[in-house]
């Protein structure tokens, strides 16, 4: 028999299990979807999005990044006040993968607690940034009390394609989808470098 490298196993393999255990839809009881937002607060992104969502009637929920929240209390405190659900997105938008199953449980429960504070509610949803984790991260995931959340659908908004696409995209959602936004994008002050910023509103 033929080992596998174990270079090969973290390439291949490990990327296929890792949304094994974690929400990716839901059964709701009447036809919706779960809208999410993730990377915010960010002046200039989350108020356009409140502003939107208030203009349909419709909630999400809002996968919080606490240095952000840190920095911006005002927009989290409008968020909670338009009656949006609060969760968890991490400390900075650092992969977890690139930390032991200690750390993330750890960096798991102190950005929970900091904030439940800034936001004055409890914090149950955790959604790994990039929704990177391993099979041990969502354990240690689950071991510091939250629930991983990925998706099962994405527009790629982090990308400047033109509205129409991004928009189409979108419309592939079914009941019980839950869709991956972004009220805001993740820079170097989030200790991560991922180019320039989307352009289009």
């Amino acid at each position: 028999m033929c080992a596998m490298p174990a270079t090969a196993v973290r390439r291949l393999i490990l990327p296929l299990t890792a949304p094994v255990g974690s929400v990716r839809a839901v059964r709701p009881e009447r036809d919706v979807a779960v809208l999410t937002y993730d990377d915010g607060p960010q002046p200039g992104g989350t108020e356009r999005v409140l502003a939107a969502l208030a203009e349909v009637g419709a909630t999400a929920t809002f996968f919080i990044l606490v240095g952000r929240a840190r920095r911006h209390p005002g927009l989290l405190a409008d968020v909670v006040a338009a009656g949006h659900e609060i969760a968890l997105h991490g400390i900075d938008h650092v992969r977890l993968t690139e930390f032991s199953a200690g750390q993330v449980r750890r960096r798991t429960i102190d950005g929970r607690k900091e904030l439940e504070d800034l936001a004055g509610q409890h914090i149950r949803w955790f959604r790994p940034p990039y929704g990177a984790q391993y099979p041990t991260t969502w354990a240690a995931i689950r071991s510091a009390g939250m629930e991983s959340v990925v998706w099962s659908n994405e527009v790629n908004d982090w990308d400047d394609d033109p509205i129409a696409d991004i928009a189409a995209r979108a419309a592939t959602v079914r009941r019980g989808s839950v869709l991956l936004l972004h009220d805001g994008y993740a820079d170097a002050t989030d200790g991560v470098d991922d180019g320039p910023a989307p352009t289009f509103d």
